[in-house]
């Protein structure tokens, strides 16, 4: 089932903290590029990697489930295999997290569903640095 612009927008308005599951610390890496470029439009960035031990200067996580709970997550945008998917949507609806952003090249129908049977949203194969910007959305803090 494939979004539409104006749930997109209201996502993407929202949010102000993504965890980027597997954000790696070369810049030349998709994931690296994507975080650098929400990080530019005022999101808080969250990296979760238990390779590394910070990226773009923030503490990394080896896990959605390892961030601080005192630390309000608004987005999960994943950077990892497909069939992770599950064990990381498990950790976002533990969590709390409303939204499970899998990027492009990323799907999984059992983490989706599981989002949303827990309230959540679920946006599969789709790039947010591209969503974010084909909308036009404004950056964090500031209004159109």
């Amino acid at each position: 089932m494939d979004p539409t612009d104006a749930e997109l927008r209201e996502v993407l308005a929202r949010a102000r903290t993504i965890a980027v599951v597997g954000l790696s610390d070369k810049p030349d890496r998709d994931s690296n590029e994507v975080a650098r470029y929400l990080r530019s439009q005022g999101y808080r960035i969250i990296p979760v990697n238990p390779l590394v031990p910070e990226v773009l200067g923030e503490t990394s996580y080896p896990s959605v489930s390892a961030i601080p709970e005192t630390e309000r997550i608004d987005i999960v945008d994943v950077f990892r295999h497909s069939d992770q998917l599950p064990a990381i949507a498990t950790e976002a609806i533990r969590r709390e997290v409303p939204v499970l952003w899998m990027q492009l090249g990323v799907q999984n129908a059992d983490a989706a569903t599981a989002i949303r049977r827990a309230g959540g949203r679920a946006f599969e194969n789709l790039c947010i640095m591209t969503q974010h910007r084909r909308l036009h959305i404004p950056p964090v803090g500031r209004s159109a």
